[in-house]
């Protein structure tokens, strides 16, 4: 009777791992036949996984250098070229700050100066208004020309458009003026230009350092994994399983 239990007994201590490693076996199959970074080669299969938390989003460096020319460079680590963008920035804003003053206030020299020696009456003038008495001694002048040409609707009233300037030279000198600041307002288009191309410029260095990043990334986090099944004809076919990971 005792020799019948002690059967029993070892004979579960054999059945029952065996079972257990055929369930790990199984289980182990099924997550790499489930896996989608398979390549299969008759008995080995080999697949690879990267740590993605470490890569970097083209889009958000593409939208800090949209926002601030440079910043999408400190993102992918890589300022050292982007500052150069971030100066480039602060000298255009500089420069367009800089030309809205001296266009603003050579706005309000010529206005002064046409009060002054022309007698005009500025509010609720438009800037052709401003142009034409640049061009014409007085509005005398400026209406007889109109009426030869026929086009009356261009006429100016003279109870509210009225000007005359003193001499020639002082509407000389209102046109200098006058044509300084138009000028510079105009000159501002090519800043905001250069603005505009400053940032599309970074976002393209910015979203090429954050590719690189990631390539590297890549280069250093990667691991690999074998499987492979060994059958040997004296001995109960085995898994092998081999691990690599490159640093």
């Amino acid at each position: 009777m005792k020799l019948i239990a002690f059967l029993i007994l070892f004979s579960s201590t054999i059945i029952f791992p065996q079972q257990n490693n055929f369930k790990s076996i199984l289980q182990l199959e099924e997550t790499i036949k489930n896996s989608k970074t398979i390549d299969s080669n008759d008995d080995n299969i080999n697949f690879n996984s990267i740590d993605l938390s470490r890569k970097k989003s083209t889009g958000l460096a593409i939208v800090y250098s949209l926002l601030l020319p440079g910043m999408g460079e400190l993102y992918a680590d890589k300022y050292s070229s982007g500052k150069y963008f971030t100066i480039a920035e602060g000298a255009l804003w500089g420069t367009y700050i800089g030309m809205s003053i001296y266009a603003n206030n050579q706005e309000d020299n010529y206005k002064t100066f046409a009060t002054v020696n022309a007698l005009v009456n500025t509010e609720g003038k438009d800037n052709d208004y401003f142009a034409t008495i640049s061009e014409f001694e007085d509005i005398e002048s400026y209406n007889d020309e109109k009426a030869l040409e026929r086009n009356f609707n261009e006429m100016f009233d003279p109870k509210t458009s009225f000007w005359k300037w003193n001499s020639t030279e002082d509407r000389k000198t209102y046109r200098s003026m006058w044509l300084s600041s138009e000028q510079t307002f105009n000159d501002l288009r090519f800043v905001v230009g250069a603005m505009i191309l400053n940032r599309v410029i970074s976002a393209i260095n910015a979203a090429r350092l954050v590719s690189s990043y990631n390539n590297r990334v890549e280069d250093e986090l990667s691991w690999n994994i074998s499987l492979g099944m060994k059958s040997n004809i004296n001995l109960p076919t085995s898994l092998n399983l081999n691990f690599q990971t490159s640093f």
